[in-house]
């Protein structure tokens, strides 16, 4: 299960995700995660346009499937998923 505590240890495929902030006000959106590679999300959008978007440019809001919401920094998540989801993580809550 995905809780706010292990994200960073799970696959963010199929989450709904909404840009919060960014360098670029072009990457501002709103969708599903349907695709990562190591420094990049794409992410369908409810008009089913899909946008690439570089991981260590954004911050993120995901919806968790229990209904909870995390806001993630995108250079957390900077790596090819196979690799984070091994990786150990030290989180500090602020």
């Amino acid at each position: 299960m995905i809780t706010p505590y292990n994200i960073l240890q799970h696959e963010l495929i199929g989450l709904e995700a909404k840009i919060v902030d960014s360098t670029h006000p072009g990457y501002r959106c709103n969708g599903t995660i349907i695709r990562e590679t190591r420094n990049t999300l794409e992410i369908r959008g409810r008009d089913k346009k899909v946008r690439k978007l570089p991981k260590d440019c954004i911050t993120l809001e995901l919806k968790l499937h229990a209904g909870e919401t995390v806001r993630l920094d995108g250079r957390l998540i900077v790596a090819r998923p196979e690799d984070r989801v091994k990786k150990k993580y030290r989180i500090k809550f602020a």
